[in-house]
């Protein structure tokens, strides 16, 4: 993972394109203490969370012993870091963000999509719970019944369909997708600090005020649904033909 500071910006970027910047505990781990680490800087009005090469965030790394109640406790972590930190946090989804990928981008304020990107929630077809946060941002963005097609059918979203369902704020062709970004980046940098820190807190409020409740059926969840024979089997079989990641 990389962090780099350009004025009031702060940008981090998950640098693991061999893995479709798959996250693995550790790097969560990384993940949270640089989310909390910028935010605590006066200076910083934005933060920009993207990915290295082809893909946003392809989800959790499966690979190797998981201790589902560690992982858990460390992934919601950084959803609530996300959700709580005094500055906005723009996901630039510059590709495909699967699983807990897209938990990522339906926690950040606004989320920004290259028209190449994806939204894919993959959980169900795992035998697992939609986690991240993922059974509430994803209602809350989109509503019962949309939410409900991709978590079920496990459809792949395409950028469009995933800003008509409103799980990102916009859609931007390729070839100026890091310009726009970089133009949101700095126009939110414009404001005041404490505008933006009251504006996030209010909005989120309104939108993820049972996000806690949410995250905890969440891991309850998963930690029961890891130990089955479905899981099992299935990430066995995921494993073997699409790689490590949920």
């Amino acid at each position: 993972m990389r962090v780099e500071r350009d004025g009031p910006i702060a940008r981090i970027t998950l640098d693991g394109p061999d893995r479709l910047n798959a996250v693995s505990v550790e790097t969560l781990r990384e993940l949270e203490a640089s989310l909390r680490g910028v935010a605590g800087e006066d200076s910083i009005r934005v933060i920009v969370l993207t990915g290295v090469g082809r893909a946003f965030c392809a989800g959790a790394d499966l690979s190797g012993d998981l201790d589902a109640a560690i992982v858990m406790d460390v992934a919601n972590a950084v959803i609530r870091m996300i959700a709580t930190v005094d500055v906005p946090v723009i996901a630039a989804v510059n590709g495909p963000a699967a699983g807990y990928g897209a938990s990522l981008l339906l926690a950040a304020d606004p989320a920004i999509a290259a028209e190449s990107a994806s939204v894919l929630l993959p959980f169900t077809g795992l035998g697992l719970i939609p986690d991240g946060g993922l059974t509430h941002t994803v209602v809350a963005a989109a509503g019962r019944a949309m939410a409900g097609d991709p978590v079920y059918s496990g459809r792949r979203l395409s950028a469009g369909e995933a800003a008509q369902a409103g799980l990102v704020s916009r859609v931007v062709v390729d070839a100026a997708f890091a310009a726009t970004v970089d133009e949101i980046a700095r126009a939110v940098a414009e404001r005041p600090r404490m505008a933006l820190t009251r504006s996030k807190h209010a909005l989120n409020e309104a939108r993820l005020a049972d996000l806690d409740a949410a995250l905890e059926r969440e891991a309850e969840g998963q930690v029961a649904l890891v130990g089955s024979e479905d899981f099992a089997r299935r990430t066995a079989r995921f494993r073997n033909h699409d790689g490590s990641r949920a």
